[in-house]
């Protein structure tokens, strides 16, 4: 197995606390503040390992700017999952896409009581004045920002065995509120769009009753419209209690349904119409707005659910079969008319875990600049091996790639003198493969060049996304 392999998905020994890492090149003076990342900590339990990059145990990374400098810390994220996990040395809960080993009387208690895991392990968001660690799972875990501490569990629903939901959660800083869609199963399930500023009362926005639940990983919001994409990757609810299958694997791709636009009012919680198009498949929603009675839906899409496929790590690390490149695509619904709609795609460039400016170009027609992870065109059987930059108005990209490193997810901060959109930084977490740990690296977001970096004694495992909080 190549070396990157092994290291972005193998396992994490030491949780450490390090004070004035190293930089090389300079920090901006400006940047004062907290990135946290989440992501998997280790892909084994005792000899035992997981199948899908969307497993294992969770791990939360601290990077900590102030005047110039940085610190480091990491630590598993302790829930249920993780102490049984250790306790047990074996996989106790089930997982994306790895069910643990169950004996027939194991099988049969499981059926009517699932051990869903609650290792949070893909999203970081505050919520109110909670710091919150998602999983797609019923369960989100609360931490401390300073000491990456698990400090209790946070719900969306009250029926929390019955659900699933996405790991993005929507924020509107006008009106200070997060918005969430969850998905809860029954003999007639339902999506659930609420409003989840507080756990304690969540209020219930629109519920629409479905027969075969889709998989939503994420979701649209404009200024007036809440769009809920229902992508033809589906399941029969009782499936997944029955089957003892892992849960992804209960879904089935089912073209024929096409992908429905589920378009609800905000104000009112009333769907005013699904709009259809043709099947294909998306993680994720990066914006949508409004414009001349026309509704635009931007997000990051494959022709089919391979990308889950390839994803599984048999077939990754095989490093034989490219993965499939996401292409950025913009949907546009007119919302006076039922017709089918229509995209136009920009850039040759694939992507994947897209960011941009959040801050001040959140649901703003006039926004331009995209980041993202991809893979370079010379070097196709690997990993995500480069960041990229998309302009939309000028439909181009810029690239940053390093031979032997692989960053994450770019995350964009602005400079309190901002005067354009793409005056700030990228912060992007790599893996070295030819050094064997981790660094991060620092962009000037304008040209997409280097500004410093600050290496860590340890790789960081292949991970998702990550959120930075000013200070």
């Amino acid at each position: 197995m190549r070396k990157v392999f092994q290291l972005g998905f193998g396992t994490t020994k030491n949780e450490i606390n390090l004070n004035n890492i190293p930089v090389q090149g300079k920090l901006p003076s400006w940047l004062q503040g907290s990135l946290i990342r989440n992501g998997p900590g280790t892909f084994y339990v005792g000899d035992q390992r997981y199948n899908h990059w969307f497993d294992g145990l969770a791990m939360l990374h601290l990077f900590t700017f102030s005047r110039g400098k940085v610190s480091y810390m990491n630590k598993y994220l302790r829930c249920k999952a993780y102490d049984e996990a250790m306790s047990s040395g074996k996989i106790s809960y089930s997982e994306f896409a790895t069910d643990p080993c169950y004996s027939i009387f194991e099988r049969a208690k499981n059926v009517f009581s699932p051990k869903l895991t609650d290792s949070a392990k893909v999203n970081i968001a505050k919520i109110g004045e909670k710091f919150l660690a998602l999983g797609e799972t019923p369960m989100q875990i609360e931490f401390d920002p300073e000491t990456l501490d698990s400090v209790g569990v946070f719900n969306y629903d009250n029926r929390v065995s019955q659900h699933i939901t996405t790991v993005h959660p929507q924020y509107d800083p006008q009106e200070n509120r997060t918005y969430q869609i969850t998905t809860r199963f029954g003999r007639i399930s339902r999506y659930r769009i609420l409003d989840v500023q507080t756990h304690r009362s969540p209020r219930l926005i629109a519920s629409q009753p479905v027969k075969e639940p889709a998989y939503m990983h994420s979701f649209g919001m404009s200024p007036n419209y809440f769009i809920l994409t229902e992508f033809p990757f589906v399941v029969y609810p009782l499936k997944i209690l029955l089957s003892g299958r892992p849960f992804i694997e209960n879904f089935k791709w089912k073209p024929e349904n096409g992908t429905p636009f589920h378009v609800f009012e905000r104000a009112t919680g009333k769907r005013i119409h699904s709009f259809e198009a043709e099947p294909f498949f998306s993680f994720h929603h990066v914006n949508a707005f409004e414009d001349k009675g026309n509704l635009f839906i931007d997000l990051v899409a494959y022709p089919d659910t391979d990308i889950i496929q390839s994803f599984y790590l048999k077939r990754i690390t095989e490093a034989s079969i490219p993965l499939p490149g996401g292409e950025f695509r913009r949907y546009r619904i007119d919302l006076k008319s039922k017709a089918p709609l229509s995209y136009e795609t920009f850039s040759k460039a694939n992507l994947e875990l897209p960011r941009f400016d959040t801050e001040g170009y959140q649901m703003q027609k006039d926004y331009q600049y995209v980041y993202g992870v991809s893979i370079h065109h010379q070097h196709p059987f690997s990993f995500y091996n480069q960041l990229v930059k998309l302009d939309l108005k000028k439909n181009q990209s810029k690239i940053w790639y390093q031979s032997q490193c692989f960053p994450g997810e770019p995350v964009f901060i602005g400079s309190p003198e901002k005067k354009q959109e793409d005056q700030g930084i990228i912060l992007s977490i790599v893996l070295d493969e030819n050094k064997g740990n981790s660094f991060l690296l620092v962009l000037d977001a304008f040209s997409f060049e280097e500004v410093a970096r600050a290496e860590i004694p340890h790789p960081v495992l292949f991970g998702y996304h990550g959120e930075f909080f000013k200070e």
